[in-house]
């Protein structure tokens, strides 16, 4: 099966919640939120589909604060002024697209569009059952991590993990 990235539209919302409730049952999240995302930040709102349109997956990016990633299901409001991260709010592919080579190229997405936004990190809370695919993708644990982001990833459940990933930043002339 081929498949690849594509910008998420508007009427993509549904295909992203189909996955979400397949992929991210214990993390739920209303449609509202995946729609601010979007209007906030289309840039960093991707959609993967095979080669005839069936939607395999989604990835969900927006600038963000080290060490303060949103609370599951909240809204932002608006991106924040200081960003100095990418934060990968959800990257949810299905079963049948795993293998597919969906992820590192969301990845390599991300680090272009946070090189290009001047973001020198990436960063994501994992679940349990992702943390070793995000370390093997380069993300470690945040070193400066404070009761605040203690009592976030909590509130997600047991088991999180925040991580991150420096982003090579080129001199600008």
């Amino acid at each position: 099966m081929n498949a690849a990235w594509r910008a998420m539209v508007e009427s993509d919302l549904a295909a992203v919640l189909s996955v979400a409730g397949e992929v991210h049952r214990d993390y739920p999240e209303r449609p509202e939120i995946f729609a601010e995302r979007l209007r906030l930040f289309p840039a960093g709102c991707r959609i993967a589909a095979d080669t005839a349109g069936a939607v395999l997956g989604y990835a969900v990016l927006h600038p963000g604060v080290l060490g303060r990633p949103p609370a599951l299901d909240a809204p932002l409001g608006r991106l924040p002024d200081s960003a100095d991260c990418l934060y990968l709010h959800d990257v949810a592919l299905l079963a049948s697209a795993r293998g597919l080579g969906l992820g590192e190229a969301v990845v390599a997405y991300a680090r272009r569009l946070a090189g290009e936004r001047r973001l020198a990190w990436l960063a994501l809370t994992s679940t349990p059952a992702a943390a070793g695919y995000w370390r093997r993708a380069g993300f470690g644990p945040f070193a400066a991590a404070d009761t605040a982001l203690a009592a976030k990833l909590a509130s997600y459940g047991d088991g999180m993990a925040y991580l991150v990933a420096p982003v090579p930043l080129t001199p600008t002339s």
